[in-house]
This record gives C-alpha cells, sequence and structure tokens, in this order.
C-alpha cells in the first residue's frame, strides 16, 4: 500500500474494553519475551518478582488513565496524542519506580525504566497501528465488493428486464423499479466510510428487495419488524443489504416455491439489534457462494467497533439466521422503545 493511500495513525479508543485488553496483552507478552530471552535459568525467578511488582502497577495505571483520558486524546492530532502518552507512560513509570524503591526492593535505574516504558509504549502503538492497517482495506473492499458482487451483472441485466416486461402492461411501476434501481447504485457509490443513519439503511434494504420482488414475484415473501429501532441510529453503509440479498440469493433463488425472509430490529439496552432470517436452501444447492459479504462486514464491524459489535450465523429450525448486534451513540437512545435481545 503506498504513502498517498495509507490512512494516518488513529488513537484507539481506549475506554473499550477490547482495546484495553489488546493493551495489556501486548505490554505483558513484551515484558515476558525480554525475561525469556535476557534471564538465565538460574536467575529467572527473583528478576520475574521485582518486575512484576514495578511493571504491573505501572501497565495498570497508564490503561486507567488512557481510559480516562480517552476523550483528550482522540481530540486533537495523533502526533500530539502519541508524545502526550509517551510522556505520560514515563512519568507513571518513574513515579511507581521511586514508590516501589522505598519499600527497599531493587529495581532499575531511572535511565533504564524510561528506556523500557518508551520501547513497550511505542510496541504497543505500533501493534495498533498495524491493526488498524491491517484491517483498512476492508472499507474500501466494502465499495468493490458491493459494485462487483452485490451488484453482479446479471442481477443488473434481469431488472432491467423486468423493467421491459413491465413498461407496456405497467408503466407506474416500472418507473418505480427504475427510482429503485438509481437509489442503489447513488448508495453503492457514495462514501463508504460515513456512517448512515438506521433509516437510511432501512430504505436502502427495502429498496433492494423491492427490485428482486418485482424479478420474483411471488416467491419472495418479506416480513418487517423494524418499528423498534430507533430511526437515527449511526451504523456502517452497507450493513443490511447485504445481509438481505445474501438471504435472496442462497435462501429464495434455490427454492422453486421460494420463501420469506424476516427482516427485524430493535434497539437492545444501548445497542441496535438485527436479524435477517431466510429458508435454508435445498439439499445440494449449488449457491452456497463464499461467504465474502459475512467476512467483509464482519472486518468492518471489528475496525469500527471492535469488540463492541459482532456478526453471528447461525441455522435454527430450518433457517439461516444473521444477527448484527452494534453499539448505539447516546443520542440515539432515545429513539426507540427499549426490548431485550434474549
Amino acid at each position: 500500500m503506498s504513502a498517498a493511500h495509507r490512512r494516518g495513525f488513529v488513537m484507539p479508543d481506549f475506554r473499550r474494553p477490547g482495546v484495553l485488553l489488546r493493551l495489556l496483552v501486548v505490554a505483558e507478552g513484551a515484558r515476558w519475551v525480554w525475561w525469556a530471552i535476557g534471564a538465565t535459568a538460574a536467575e529467572r525467578l527473583p528478576p520475574l518478582w521485582a518486575g512484576a511488582l514495578l511493571f504491573e502497577p505501572v501497565l495498570l495505571t497508564v490503561a486507567a488513565l488512557l481510559a480516562v483520558l480517552a476523550p483528550w486524546w482522540r481530540r486533537g492530532s495523533a502526533r500530539r496524542a502519541l508524545v502526550a502518552t509517551a510522556v505520560l507512560t514515563v512519568g507513571v513509570a518513574l513515579a511507581w519506580r521511586a514508590w516501589v524503591e522505598r519499600w527497599g526492593v531493587t529495581v532499575p535505574g531511572p535511565v533504564s525504566v524510561v528506556l523500557g516504558a518508551v520501547a513497550v509504549w511505542a510496541l504497543v502503538a505500533v501493534y495498533f497501528d498495524w491493526r488498524q492497517l491491517r484491517l483498512s482495506p476492508a472499507l474500501a473492499e466494502a465499495r468493490l465488493l458491493a459494485l462487483q458482487s452485490r451488484m453482479r451483472p446479471h442481477f443488473l441485466f434481469n431488472s432491467l428486464n423486468s423493467v421491459l416486461a413491465l413498461m407496456r402492461r405497467d408503466p407506474a411501476r416500472a418507473e418505480a423499479m427504475l427510482e429503485d434501481l438509481a437509489e442503489l447504485y447513488r448508495v453503492l457509490l457514495a462514501e463508504p466510510h460515513t456512517p448512515v443513519p438506521w433509516y437510511e439503511e432501512l430504505a436502502l434494504a427495502r429498496a433492494y428487495l423491492a427490485v428482486e420482488q418485482v424479478r420474483l414475484g411471488e416467491r419472495l415473501r418479506c416480513v418487517w419488524h423494524v418499528d423498534a429501532a430507533p430511526a437515527q441510529a449511526l451504523l456502517p453503509p452497507l450493513t443490511l443489504q447485504p445481509l438481505v440479498e445474501n438471504a435472496v440469493r442462497h435462501g429464495i433463488e434455490p427454492r422453486p416455491d421460494g420463501g420469506t425472509i424476516t427482516i427485524e430490529a430493535f434497539r437492545d439496552d444501548d445497542h441496535l439489534v438485527l436479524f435477517v432470517r431466510n429458508p435454508l436452501p435445498p439439499a445440494g444447492a449449488a449457491t452456497r457462494g463464499h461467504g465474502l459479504a459475512l467476512a467483509n462486514l464482519r472486518e468492518r464491524l471489528a475496525l469500527l467497533y471492535d469488540d463492541e459489535a459482532r456478526l453471528r450465523v447461525y441455522e435454527s429450525e430450518g433457517e439461516f439466521v444473521a444477527q448484527v448486534r452494534l453499539p448505539l451513540r447516546p443520542d440515539a437512545l432515545s429513539d426507540a422503545p427499549r426490548r431485550s435481545a434474549s
């Protein structure tokens, strides 16, 4: 990836449990690797105990301060935040060194503590930068996948043929179908990094199913339970539509008699929960696909929300179920009644 296409470093949101857990794991891993490399078998136990007595309080204190000050870190430039967090880490390490030394415990000198604190924090920053860089392509691939897979050529040709068939016997419906197609392409060609409100994502899914309804006729039946979802809740673009298309491709098209797709959305505490259910394809159906849309959505959720969001897929009572759970922003929490996902 060239420098022109690489996104700059983004300071992680240390208020998220998953981010804090990764911070602790990386820092602890660095300490154990250094100990394993630098200590002899006869010297390992005492240095490890003394190191833990200093290292653990420093690590936990820094983690707590990073979480408390997370809004400030993310308010300014990433460079300023990196410098400030490095200075914070060094200051906490020196303060704990002075405190532990008062107990009569042998501890490394100030220079060693400073170098160690900077080295560990640099490793943590490199890890989060690598993780951001590794998952960032999923955002750009969402647009590419939408153009190449979701809006595949044969779907476009079938839709246009349906429009032509409707032109003479039902011009109004043909015009409405063209408008739905135009709306689909407008969204698919839009900037993929900007979150969209739930009502827009819902309108896109309805437009897509309206197009497919003309093509599949009575074979496609839809049931909507979405009134309990906050209309202003923000979510990544192309979150619901890929799940709906997946349901049409793998649950409706392979079945001669079609089937029913159920779309459900509601608020569960401070999360938005989406369900898309469709009948399982007949045995031996050759339209299973490769799971690209689901894998792409799962990566985007991991990048944007870490462990606060999840995508689950499973089979239940003859249906394939896709469930998405997303955190809600505070301004969307009063937009819909609360309901439990259990």
